[in-house]
């Protein structure tokens, strides 16, 4: 397995081992995730579908306390984790963008990872909880993430009658975006006008 990353983070909340590869698409391997969350779960396994990578992660949180250090700290590993696999390789496209539909949900998500983190989160949650997971915590991970990844991301649900459905459309927009992002290109140096990426 290429490019193999591994990551981790380890406090007094949570516990979080992630290993994240490109997807083999002539051995693909199904993806590992155990949050201890089940939706986040599903959302996650989505996410690495429609991205082409492969995710083993495992999280040990205080869910007794409630989702939310679990759920940041996923984000935080998970954003290192793919900065550390966007860098792995050089002339990549730098800029993802992506519309899905799920039933009554329309997600969009942008995403240009250029060294300057910074997150515009604008969703449409009809339900304020899918299950028993609060999709207030959503922009929780989504700014753990971009903090550690690096990413400016703009994410937005145009409209959804179904929180579920607005959720997996977001995480299915979100993987091909960074899909296309990630897309060799043939240039031979950084794309930027400065000539690298940073503040």
């Amino acid at each position: 397995m290429s490019n193999l990353i591994k990551r981790s983070r380890k406090t007094k909340e949570t516990t979080i081992e992630i290993k994240l590869s490109v997807a083999d698409t002539q051995r693909p391997l199904p993806n590992q995730v155990e949050s201890g969350i089940p939706f986040l779960d599903h959302m996650l396994q989505t996410f690495a579908l429609y991205a082409n990578v492969h995710l083993d992660l495992s999280a040990q949180g205080d869910l007794a306390v409630d989702h939310h250090h679990t759920v940041e700290d996923i984000g935080l590993v998970l954003g290192e984790a793919l900065l550390q696999l966007y860098n792995s390789e050089k002339a990549r496209a730098r800029f993802g963008y992506a519309l899905i539909p799920m039933d009554d949900s329309l997600a969009e998500v942008v995403l240009d990872v250029c060294n300057r983190p910074y997150l515009v989160y604008r969703p449409i949650f009809p339900q304020s909880y899918v299950g028993n997971f609060p999709t207030a915590l959503l922009k929780e991970f989504f700014q753990a993430l971009t903090s550690r990844a690096h990413w400016t991301l703009h994410v937005t649900i145009r409209y959804a009658d179904n929180s579920h459905h607005a959720a997996e459309a977001l995480f299915k927009a979100w993987g091909r975006a960074y899909l296309m992002a990630s897309a060799r290109v043939p240039h031979s140096g950084v794309l930027s006008t400065k000539g690298t990426l940073s503040n």
